[in-house]
């Protein structure tokens, strides 16, 4: 397995991120946080770990450097975040280990909102998208161009995103759904709800990452 703390030129800054790849790994997964979390998130590096055991590859990182992130306003700036996810997913097709490698997204809250403008910039090229508690809603002018198959998960105690999440279900034209995870609040921190959430996304990244280009 290769396991590495990377420094991910890009063309305005360098961003950290965790890189995981299992021995031959059928996909990997980019990790698109929320405002004011990072890759150091321990709920997304225990979804990211659940991912990594099933033969995925996983890429943790900050959109943001430490600088920009004490600018509250760069953690909201959708079409900033959406941007360096783009770039970084440029890099990672150039990358030695990964440049083979389907490649799909997983967006936490705001950061779901950059996944899917991210998606519908590359088209055919990101291959699954999940979005957990996200704001889809905040790419709802990109939504219709988005071809990746997309599940949205939502906690069943969440009401304002649920409303959120089933008008851009709506908007969605690729393959496309929403699960209600019931007893759940934003952050899936009931006992149990994270690994629901681990859970269905495998289950989507097995479906649409992995199946699709073996």
């Amino acid at each position: 397995m290769e396991k590495l703390d990377m420094d991910i030129a890009l063309s305005a800054v360098t961003l950290k991120g965790d890189l995981v790849i299992p021995e031959n790994a059928a996909g990997i997964v980019v990790f698109s946080h929320g405002s004011g979390s990072s890759r150091f998130s321990s709920r997304n590096r225990m979804v990211a770990e659940m991912i990594q055991k099933k033969n995925i590859g996983t890429l943790l990182l900050d959109l943001l450097t430490e600088a920009e992130d004490e600018i509250y306003e760069n953690r909201f700036s959708i079409d900033l975040l959406s941007e360096r996810l783009i770039e970084t997913t440029q890099w990672l097709t150039e990358y030695e280990s990964s440049k083979d490698l389907p490649i799909g997204y997983f967006g936490a809250s705001t950061g779901a909102a950059s996944a899917l403008r991210a998606a519908a910039h590359f088209k055919e090229k990101i291959k699954a998208v999940v979005s957990r508690g996200g704001r889809p809603d905040l790419a709802m002018n990109e939504l219709q161009q988005v071809t990746a198959p997309t599940l949205l998960i939502v906690g069943g105690l969440d009401v304002p995103v649920i409303g959120m999440n089933k008008m851009a279900l709506e908007r969605l034209e690729s393959v496309k759904e929403m699960k209600i995870v019931s007893g759940a609040t934003h952050l899936f921190e009931e006992p149990g709800k994270l690994i629901e959430v681990a859970d269905l996304a495998i289950d989507w990244y097995k479906r649409y990452l992995i199946t699709k280009n073996e």
